[in-house]
């Protein structure tokens, strides 16, 4: 089984997405985001980890491919902070939109591949929908807008489900 879990900002898409394999007895939860030195972006990350059972496992990688093909069940959390990481590494935040498309179509060809391979476990894999908002003023913020639309929509057609997660109640699509 794969799910795609998307919402807002707090919409409570996480701990719906932990809350799927809560069963499991042992789960790889992949942190795919850039490491950043930030007080607010560590009181976050620890909110995620005391959330989560002793059992699970973190893998903190930007290979997202390498990361699915993790035996039993995986939980990746998020695309977005996965994506932020790949132009980051690239620098690519200012490179013309077919140039940054192309080199982001290529690492989720990659992952989609890892994706639909025959698994022995649930892929559970968290995103943000952030087409729902207003233009973003600055150019980063549009290019991560449509990029994640793209990458979001990729995804959500290779799973078996996709789970919209508004104010903390899911609707599955």
């Amino acid at each position: 089984m794969r799910v795609l879990v998307t919402g807002g900002v707090r919409s409570g898409k996480s701990t719906h997405a932990e809350a799927l394999l809560r069963g499991e007895p042992a789960v790889t939860y992949v942190a795919p985001g850039p490491v950043r030195d930030d007080a607010d972006w560590a009181a976050r990350v620890a909110a995620h980890r005391a959330r989560r059972p002793a059992a699970w496992t973190t893998l903190e990688t930007g290979d997202l491919a390498a990361a699915l093909r993790t035996p039993g069940p995986v939980l990746v959390d998020c695309l977005g902070t996965w994506l932020t990481r790949q132009v980051d590494e690239a620098g690519l935040w200012e490179a013309e939109s077919d140039v940054v498309s192309a080199y982001v179509d290529a690492r989720v060809t990659d992952a989609l591949a890892a994706l639909v391979e025959p698994r022995d476990g649930t892929v559970v894999l968290v995103t943000n929908e952030v087409g729902l908002g207003i233009v973003p003023e600055h150019r980063s913020g549009r290019v991560f807008r449509d990029l994640l639309g793209v990458v979001n929509q990729r995804f959500g057609r290779a799973c078996d489900e996709v789970h919209l997660v508004v104010a903390g109640r899911v609707l599955v699509l």
